[in-house]
């Protein structure tokens, strides 16, 4: 895990100084209109649903793997094998699409998928290894990264992304500062030319689109919380 972070952190510091280097050949322009508004939409919303697939994942992951003693086949991993790093491709998007110019997401998916499928093969190895029978039985049934739309339609959300207020509190520090992050580094020109308080009137969709986010928290918690009470069969 070490490793891995520091492989990650040593791609976003490279990443960061090259953007310092040439802004105005990566950062979109900051041009008033629907098309860019909507596609900023479109990245925030991408960074929230991302959010919560990871927190989903690494919560349901911790509660569920008996220090690495089962395989994880309930909550997140019923409809792909490797959700966290699904949540991390719609999170990564969603920064692209809300910050940079649409050119940058070709460059992202190349090193997302260079990156994050070598390490799928690798943990795979160590499933393979560690749970022969069930690992290739599970491998059968769900996909590797992309859900089935079958698999979404037939069960309830709370089925396949619980969430948990606890899970969410231990990643709630990270996920403001991305947020914040992504909306200064999209909107500086804009406040620097307008004024905050006229890029907060401009920008309420946005602020309106992380309230809904709140609000499905609270209810997939509430959802999550009450399938697994008392009584409750758990995978």
């Amino acid at each position: 895990m070490k490793k891995r972070l520091k492989i990650n952190g040593v791609i976003m510091v490279c990443a960061a100084i090259i953007v310092a280097f040439f802004p105005r050949a990566f950062f979109r322009n900051n041009s008033s209109g629907a098309p860019e508004e909507y596609i900023e939409l479109l990245g925030f919303s991408l960074i929230l649903l991302g959010q919560i697939i990871r927190v989903s994942a690494r919560g349901y992951k911790a509660e569920h793997s008996r220090e690495s003693q089962a395989l994880i086949q309930g909550g997140p991993y019923q409809v792909v094998r490797n959700p966290m790093y699904l949540g991390i491709f719609f999170i990564g998007l969603g920064v692209i699409l809300a910050v940079f110019k649409l050119w940058v997401a070709v460059i992202f998916l190349i090193v997302f998928v260079i990156r994050y499928i070598l390490l799928i093969y690798k943990e795979e190895e160590k499933l393979q290894a560690a749970f022969p029978q069930e690992y290739r039985q599970y491998c059968k049934k769900v996909p590797r990264i992309l859900p089935k739309l079958s698999a979404i339609i037939h069960l309830e959300i709370n089925e396949y992304l619980p969430i948990k207020l606890a899970w969410l509190k231990k990643e709630i520090g990270s996920i403001l500062a991305l947020l914040f992050f992504v909306l200064l580094v999209g909107s500086w020109e804009e406040i620097y030319r307008e004024g905050i308080t006229a890029y907060l009137r401009h920008s309420l969709w946005l602020f309106c689109t992380f309230i809904l986010f709140i609000i499905f928290i609270i209810l997939l918690s509430k959802r999550t919380d009450k399938k697994n009470g008392p009584g409750a069969n758990k995978n």
